[in-house]
């Protein structure tokens, strides 16, 4: 039957991500604060490198929030919650202009997937949505920081076409980063 593959197409091409923006200014309602703080509870590994919580195996709701709190009190930021399924399976952090006024870019602060959703495309699927949020509001190229002990994430985002520009110290704790830029209108 040509038309069932058709549908079929129309289907599998459809997101498995939908993002949801936390409202800057308001509290996290509790039911998302508990699924948020599982998300980051799951990715012990990577806290552990980013020293981002005192103890990665024991993260807590109130960290969390507070951590939230603090990213989106900088202007342009936001929080991007990646829902499937009606699950947060990821969470996305973005500045629409970097603190350096040479910096043209804006920057994807933070992507996690929860690790027991490792390897299924949503970190790919999760980028490809913030880069294309990017570009409606006319941005034609995306920076990030990863932490010079993270290989993992170095390796996820060259994949993704990311390309290293440079090496500094990130801004918020001194840690070594590679800083990555892609161009997102399709050129390097």
């Amino acid at each position: 039957m040509p038309g069932h593959h058709r549908a079929r197409d129309r289907l599998a091409s459809l997101p498995r991500v939908i993002l949801e923006a936390l409202v800057p200014g308001h509290d996290i309602p509790v039911a998302v604060l508990t699924e948020l703080t599982s998300l980051y509870a799951s990715q012990h590994e990577f806290f552990s490198l980013s020293g981002d919580f005192p103890d990665a195996h024991d993260i807590r709701p109130e960290q969390v929030a507070a951590a939230l709190t603090e990213e989106m009190a900088h202007p342009g930021a936001e929080v991007l919650l990646a829902r499937s399924a009606g699950r947060v399976v990821g969470v996305a952090i973005t500045l629409a202009h970097h603190p350096d006024p040479t910096d043209p870019d804006p920057w994807i602060g933070l992507l996690i997937v929860d690790a027991r959703e490792r390897r299924k495309g949503y970190g790919r699927e999760l980028a490809a949505l913030v880069e294309e949020r990017f570009r409606r509001t006319g941005r034609d190229a995306a920076r990030l920081a990863v932490l010079d002990n993270n290989p993992q994430g170095l390796a996820f985002w060259t994949a993704l076409g990311y390309e290293t520009i440079g090496h500094r110290e990130d801004r918020q704790l001194g840690r070594p980063c590679a800083v990555l830029r892609k161009a997102l209108d399709g050129r390097t």
